[in-house]
C-alpha cells in the first residue's frame, strides 16, 4: 500500500515538474569551445628552392652562363656577384646534394673565366678573394680539383696586394695599392684562415694572423667592435668612419670565427661576438631588428654577407647558448620580414628593403642577398635552431 502511494505521488510530481518546465524558456543554441590556433611551421627549405629557381629564371644568362645586371636583361658583368652566386649554389647543393646544382656550377665557372677575358685574376683584390673563398668552399663540397687549383691561383694573387703602406694591409685593387678596406682585408684573411685548417700550411695561418692583426688594429673600434670601412681613400691617410656597412661587420665577424676555429685562442672568438652585438643593437645596422636598406648595385649583396657570416656564427658550438638564441631570433625576424613584406610572390622576387614590396626592377645582387637569407633559415632548421 505505502509503496504503491509512493509511485503515485512521485508520478504526480514528476508531472508537476514537467510541466512546469514546459513554459520555462530553452536555450538549445550550445557554444562549442574556440578552436586552439594551430601552429604552422614554415618550410624554409621549400622557400629557399622557391628563391634558387627566381635566382635561375630571372638572371640566369643561359648562352653566356653568367647572372645578370638585373631581372629585366640587363647584360652587365659583375665578377664579384658571380663569386656569390657559386656560394648560393653551393648552399643549394649542401642542402639537396642535388647534381642540379653541381652542373650549373660548372657552367657559372665557364662563364665567369670567359667573361673575365678568360681568367680568375681580376684588378680588385676583394673581388679575388669572393671567387677563392667560393672555390675553395666548392672543392671541400665536392672534392673537384679544379676548384681548389683555382682558389689557390687567386690566393697567390692576392697575397701580392700586401705593402707597407697604411703600415701594411691588402690594396683594394692593383692600380690603387695605398688605400686598404676591410673588403679586401676581412675575406682575405677568412680565406687563408680556412686554408691553414684544410691543409695545416702554417705559412697560411700566419698570413691570416697577419692581416686579421693589422685590420682590427686599424679599421676596428676598439670600444664597440664597429668595423669602419677604410683607410686613405682620397690619399689623406684618414679613416672612413662614417660609412656603415653590414658587409663589412660580416666578413670581419667571419675572420674571427674562422681564427679561432684555427686557433682555438677564445680572442677571436670574443671579437666576433662583440661585432656581432653592435650590428644586432645598433640603430642604423638593424633599425627595428631589421637590417638597414643598403640600395640596389653592389650595395644589393651587402645585408646577404653578414647574414651567411652571423649564421655561422650561431652554429659554432663553442657561442654560449644566450648569444646563439639571440642570433638566432634576429635573422628568424629578418627572414620572415622578407618573407611576408619584402618578397613578390609568385615570382619570389625580392626588394632591397626587407620590409616592403620590390618594384618592378630588381638587381640580381639583391636577390642573392635573399636567397642566402632562405638558404641560411632552411640550414638552422634543419640544425633546430629554429
Amino acid at each position: 500500500m505505502f509503496m504503491r502511494f509512493f509511485r503515485v505521488e512521485a508520478s504526480a510530481l514528476l508531472g508537476l515538474v514537467c510541466l512546469a518546465s514546459c513554459h520555462e524558456k530553452v536555450d538549445d543554441a550550445i557554444t562549442p569551445p574556440a578552436p586552439k590556433p594551430v601552429a604552422v611551421t614554415a618550410n624554409w627549405s621549400a622557400r629557399a628552392d622557391s628563391a634558387q629557381a627566381a635566382l635561375n629564371q630571372y638572371f640566369w644568362a643561359p648562352t653566356d652562363q653568367y647572372y645578370l645586371q638585373n631581372n629585366l636583361g640587363k647584360p652587365d658583368f659583375n665578377y664579384w656577384w658571380q663569386a656569390h652566386g657559386l656560394d648560393i649554389l653551393l648552399d643549394g647543393y649542401q642542402r639537396t646534394k642535388s647534381a642540379d646544382y653541381t652542373a650549373k656550377m660548372q657552367q657559372l665557372q665557364q662563364g665567369t673565366k670567359q667573361k673575365n677575358g678568360n681568367t680568375f685574376l681580376n684588378t680588385y683584390y676583394d673581388d679575388m678573394a669572393w671567387e677563392a673563398l667560393a672555390n675553395l668552399r666548392a672543392f671541400q663540397l665536392t672534392q673537384d680539383p679544379s676548384y681548389k687549383a683555382t682558389a689557390l691561383l687567386l690566393w697567390s694573387d692576392l697575397k701580392g696586394g700586401w705593402n707597407t703602406s697604411q703600415g701594411g694591409g691588402i690594396a683594394w685593387r692593383k692600380t690603387q695599392l695605398d688605400y686598404k678596406n676591410t673588403p679586401a682585408n676581412a675575406p682575405v684573411a677568412i680565406l687563408a684562415a680556412r686554408l691553414y685548417q684544410l691543409d695545416r700550411n702554417p705559412d697560411d695561418l700566419a698570413w691570416a694572423q697577419k692581416i686579421y692583426d693589422w685590420e682590427k688594429k686599424t679599421l676596428v673600434d676598439p670600444t664597440s667592435g664597429f668595423v669602419w670601412d677604410g683607410i686613405n681613400a682620397n690619399g689623406d691617410g684618414q679613416t672612413n668612419k662614417t660609412w656603415k656597412f653590414t658587409y663589412n661587420q660580416g666578413v670581419f665577424i667571419g675572420a674571427g670565427l674562422e681564427l679561432y676555429r684555427a686557433t682555438q685562442q677564445s680572442t677571436y672568438l670574443d671579437d666576433a661576438n662583440r661585432t656581432a652585438g653592435f650590428v644586432l643593437n645598433d640603430s642604423q645596422l638593424s633599425p627595428g631588428g631589421i637590417l638597414h636598406d643598403e640600395g640596389g648595385g653592389d650595395g644589393g649583396l651587402f645585408k646577404g654577407i653578414l647574414v651567411r657570416y652571423l649564421a655561422l656564427l650561431a652554429t659554432e658550438p663553442s657561442v654560449p647558448a644566450a648569444t646563439r638564441a639571440n642570433y638566432v631570433s634576429f635573422l628568424k625576424f629578418n627572414g620572415e620580414s622578407l618573407y611576408k613584406q619584402g618578397t613578390r610572390k609568385p615570382q619570389y622576387l625580392f626588394n632591397t628593403s626587407w620590409t616592403a614590396q620590390p618594384g618592378g626592377t630588381v638587381d640580381g645582387s639583391t636577390q642573392m642577398s635573399g636567397v642566402m637569407l632562405f638558404e641560411v633559415m632552411a640550414d638552422l632548421q634543419a640544425r633546430k635552431l629554429l
